[in-house]
C-alpha cells in the first residue's frame, strides 16, 4: 500500500511532491518561458477546468487555453486542421484510443517522468498516454433502493423488471463499447439477452441517465464512476457500488502533436497530470480511476483485495466493434 493511501486512510496530510517530480530544471524553466499552451480535449470542460486549476496551483505561470469539442468532432477538427498545417494543439486529450491511434503519427515521443508505473495494458502507442480513466460502476437512487446491487449479475434480476434499470446505449462512445465488451466477455454470451427481458430504459449517454435515477425516474444500472460521484458530492440522492466481477476501464489516449508550439509546456502539462499527484486529484476531487500500476488512492467502496479494473484487448476492442454493437442495438431493440 503507497504512503497516499496510508495517509488517507489515517486521515494524515501529504506533503506536496517537488517541482522537480514533473521533469528537469530546464523543462520547467523552458515551460514557464512559454507561458501557455493549448489544450484540446473531448472530456467535459468543467472537468477538465478543473484539472487545469489544479495543475496552475502548481504551475501559476502556464495559461491553458482549452478547447472542448465532442469526440468526432474534435477528430474532425485534428485532420482538417493537421491536413491544413495549421494544428493549434499542444497537448490532445481523447476518451477513444482506437481514434487517436489512426492519427498517431502526428504525435512526438514522449513518456512521464513515471512511465514505468502505468500498467503496460493500457497503452495502444508509445506517444499516447492515459492522462484520464474512467471506470463503470452500478448506480443507484438511496431513496428508492435500500438494498442495491452488488454483481453486475444481479442486474438480470426478473425482480428488477419494468423499467427499473437505465442503460446507455451501446453505439455512445468508446467508453460504453468498452462496458458491453466486457458484460459479453466476462459475463457472459447471453448476459444481454437477459437484461433486454427486463425493459431497460435506454439513454444516449451517461448524463440524462444520471439525471433520470437521481428523478426516480429509473431506480438503477451501470454508470461511469465519475458522472455518480459529481452528483453525490453535490449532495443528489445517488451512490454506486463497484462489482466483484470486474470494473471496465476506459483509458484515455492524450499525446503532444509534433507541431506544438509550447512542447515544454505540454511536457510539464502531461507530466503533471500523469504524476501522482495529478492522478490523486483526478481519483480524489472527479472520481477517476487510474491506470497506474499501484493506485495512489482508492474510491469509497473500493476493496483492492476484491476489485480488479477489466482491461479490454485493444485488437479485439476494434475488431470486434462494429458487428457486437449492431447485436446489442438488436438485442436491446434499438434503432440510430
Amino acid at each position: 500500500m503507497t504512503t497516499l493511501v496510508v495517509a488517507a486512510a489515517l486521515g494524515l496530510s501529504v506533503a506536496p511532491a517537488p517541482a522537480q517530480d514533473f521533469g528537469s530544471k530546464e523543462l520547467i524553466d523552458a515551460a514557464n518561458k512559454e507561458g501557455r499552451l493549448v489544450f484540446y480535449t473531448a472530456n467535459f470542460a468543467e472537468v477538465e477546468q478543473q484539472v487545469i486549476n489544479a495543475f496552475n496551483k502548481r504551475f501559476p505561470n502556464i495559461k491553458v487555453e482549452m478547447v472542448r469539442a465532442p469526440g468526432g468532432q474534435l477528430i474532425t477538427r485534428i485532420k482538417t486542421e493537421a491536413a491544413a498545417g495549421k494544428l493549434s494543439a499542444d497537448v490532445v486529450n481523447h476518451s477513444d484510443r482506437a481514434l487517436m491511434v489512426e492519427l498517431v503519427d502526428l504525435f512526438m515521443d514522449y513518456a512521464p517522468p513515471n512511465a514505468a508505473d502505468y500498467r503496460t495494458d493500457v497503452l495502444v502507442s508509445p506517444k499516447l498516454w492515459p492522462g484520464v480513466t474512467l471506470g463503470w460502476s452500478i448506480a443507484y437512487n438511496t431513496e428508492l433502493v435500500k438494498d442495491p446491487p452488488k454483481t453486475w449479475m444481479d442486474l438480470t434480476k426478473p425482480e428488477y423488471k419494468g423499467k427499473k434499470i437505465g442503460q446507455v446505449i451501446a453505439p455512445s462512445g468508446g467508453t460504453t463499447w468498452t462496458r458491453v465488451m466486457f458484460e459479453r466477455q466476462v459475463l457472459g454470451e447471453d448476459y444481454h439477452r437477459k437484461q433486454a427481458a427486463l425493459d431497460n430504459v435506454l439513454y444516449p449517454s451517461g448524463a440524462p441517465m444520471s439525471d433520470a435515477i437521481v428523478r426516480g425516474e429509473v431506480a438503477m444500472g451501470p454508470l461511469l464512476y465519475n458522472i455518480v460521484y459529481t452528483k453525490t458530492k453535490e449532495g443528489a440522492p445517488i451512490d454506486a457500488v463497484f462489482a466483484p466481477e470486474g470494473v471496465p476501464i476506459n483509458p484515455y489516449a492524450d499525446g503532444i502533436p509534433k507541431t506544438a508550439k509550447n512542447p515544454n509546456a505540454a511536457k510539464l502539462f502531461m507530466n503533471w497530470r500523469l504524476s501522482v499527484e495529478g492522478q490523486t486529484f483526478m481519483i480524489r476531487e472527479l472520481g477517476n480511476i487510474t491506470s497506474l500500476k499501484n493506485p495512489p488512492f482508492y474510491p469509497k467502496g473500493w476493496d483492492p483485495k476484491v476489485i480488479k479494473v477489466w482491461v479490454p484487448d485493444f485488437d479485439q476492442y476494434v475488431k470486434l466493434h462494429s458487428a457486437w454493437v449492431e447485436e446489442w442495438n438488436k438485442t436491446y431493440n434499438y434503432r440510430q
